[in-house]
């Protein structure tokens, strides 16, 4: 390690020192619980008539005298409507067919929009498609003049190239290409599709959540003029049900952390980011049945952050020392040796993961809480290194902070706070997974701590602050903030490869386990975008949260 210079990690190294952070207030208050819920005949009435919707689209959607283009045109718009999770069973019927089939499938082969779609809904769902079926669309690196524009095609073919794995050069030079010729069109007013062209190359498919996508697409959607109006209502009425869910949901959390007390009962030094931590977990899911898992995972966040703030923005050097080790002791006594504030958060602590293993004891499944538990001792662990760093005014080499900066990003702990409410899927083996440090775990992880240090950096460096990931890499090697930057995107990248990969079948663990920390790691873009701290400075969430907690579909 190496002297901290007066420009990096500026920490108040006496013992007494709070790295106070003055964090923006919340921004909510009790919006969510003055909320006008729909009265329960109202509710079922319209949960009724999504019954009815589905059958309608179920039928369209198995009817045997579509043709292939059809077929995948119309999952494609399921997908991205947010109303997939209906229809599993019946769209994992038809891509088994496709993927046994492709190599004989002659039908649309020189569609450029047909096999780009093809190959991007076939790899999202884990087959192991070749790129090869590009190469008749190229020549010489690049597109051919024929399908230079074909800006549905060409979209496609962009949207597929994001599913690029390590070693696939076509799709490298694929999604260059694309990219370029999609930046002419964005800006093109003769070009009825500039709008949705600039929206995907700010938020390709497969790096955005599902729930915050739907949004754009169900309205996209209905300015489309081949659109079909029964999936149309079905994704509004649907959008608009789970709305109700999801404020239902949130309430019940407020209510918990307000019965709790830590507004009234912790000094103001911590994050108050209930709404938008609740938001966050919509990134991970939001589908009806993981509803106990969002209420589990919310309290699990809550607990998260408000250890983090007290590592990064009050507590002295000597009480995070004596918090570490109760944390690491995990037994109530040790709360008498912390001061006050520390005794009633760590109280805390223990009493909600003694209750949600007693929930989990109901099912045989209280063993998930002893998985959590060392990961929230991990956490602490790594939490207290950057601590120590930053009391003793060094900057750590890059390849240090990024070993202890993985398991700070928090993103090991929220994996397994995210599994330990999903029920029967979430089995010892899928803890055990994360214990491992999988690629995609561990990729999910990189990529959560080098977004939150791109997003955080302007913020932290006006105060006492570790030196972040940018910092270390700049004094490390010599190199620009921009430099920096472009290593740091590189690694993300990198992540991304591993997390698409371990998605491909067979896979080690069931799709639903893997999706999650997929969600989780696309989640950590609508947080962090365009190098924002979005959980941090929570006015720039408060348009993606009103779009899918407070603006219904009409």
């Amino acid at each position: 390690m190496e002297k901290c210079s007066p420009t990096l990690g500026q920490c108040d190294n006496t013992d007494g020192a709070r790295h106070l952070a003055q964090f923006q207030p919340d921004l909510w208050g009790d919006t969510f619980l003055a909320f006008t819920l729909p009265h329960e005949e109202t509710e079922k009435q319209r949960k009724d008539e999504v019954e009815v919707l589905k059958e309608l689209v179920k039928k369209e959607l198995v009817a045997n005298d579509k043709d292939p283009k059809e077929t995948l045109v119309y999952i494609d718009a399921i997908q991205r409507l947010g109303v997939a999770y209906h229809f599993e069973e019946e769209i994992q019927v038809i891509l088994q067919n496709f993927f046994n089939s492709i190599q004989y499938d002659d039908s649309y082969s020189n569609d450029l929009h047909y096999v780009s779609l093809r190959f991007r809904i076939l790899r999202e769902h884990g087959f192991r498609v070749s790129s090869d079926v590009f190469s008749k669309f190229k020549n010489e690196g690049n597109v051919k003049d024929t399908y230079r524009s074909d800006v549905k095609g060409i979209l496609s073919y962009y949207e597929a190239s994001q599913l690029k794995l390590r070693g696939e050069n076509e799709l490298d030079e694929a999604l260059s290409y694309t990219s370029g010729l999609l930046s002419s069109f964005a800006t093109d007013p003769n070009c009825c599709m500039a709008s949705q062209v600039s929206h995907a190359l700010k938020l390709p498919l497969f790096k955005h959540t599902p729930r915050l996508e739907s949004t754009y697409q169900i309205k996209l959607y209905e300015s489309n003029p081949s659109r079909d109006d029964t999936l149309l209502n079905l994704a509004k009425l649907d959008f608009n049900l789970l709305q109700v869910l999801h404020i239902k949901e949130l309430q019940d959390i407020t209510r918990w952390s307000e019965s709790i007390g830590f507004s009234t009962k912790l000094p103001p030094f911590s994050r108050d980011r209930l709404v938008e931590a609740y938001f966050w977990t919509l990134g991970a899911y939001y589908e009806p049945k993981y509803s106990r898992a969002r209420i589990i995972l919310n309290k699990l966040f809550k607990i998260i952050s408000i250890t983090d703030d007290i590592y990064d923005a009050y507590g002295t050097f000597p009480e995070l020392q004596l918090f570490t080790d109760a944390i690491q002791r995990w037994d109530k006594s040790c709360g008498n040796l912390l001061p006050d504030y520390m005794k009633f958060f760590y109280e805390v602590v223990l009493d909600t993961f003694e209750e949600i293993e007693k929930e989990l004891a109901n099912e045989g499944r209280s063993y998930a809480v002893n998985y959590l538990r060392k990961e929230m001792k991990a956490s602490c662990e790594a939490y207290m290194q950057e601590a120590k760093w930053c009391h003793e005014g060094y900057v750590p080499t890059f390849e240090e902070y990024m070993k202890n900066g993985i398991v700070s990003g928090g993103y090991y702990y929220l994996n397994a706070a995210a599994f330990t409410g999903m029920g029967e899927v979430a089995n010892k083996d899928a803890f055990e997974w994360i214990q491992e440090t999988t690629k995609a775990v561990k990729a999910s992880c990189v990529l959560a701590r080098v977004v939150n240090d791109i997003g955080t950096r302007k913020f932290e460096r006006n105060r006492g602050h570790v030196a972040s990931a940018v910092e270390c890499y700049i004094r490390q090697f010599g190199v620009t903030q921009e430099e920096a930057h472009e290593r740091l995107a590189l690694m993300a990248e990198d992540a991304w490869m591993d997390i698409k990969e371990d998605m491909l079948r067979p896979t080690t663990v069931p799709m639903p386990i893997l999706t999650r920390v997929l969600n989780l790691s696309r989640a950590l873009h609508d947080i962090y975008n365009v190098d924002e701290d979005g959980y941090t400075m929570n006015h720039f969430l408060k348009p993606k949260i009103e779009a899918i907690l407070v603006t219904p579909m009409i």
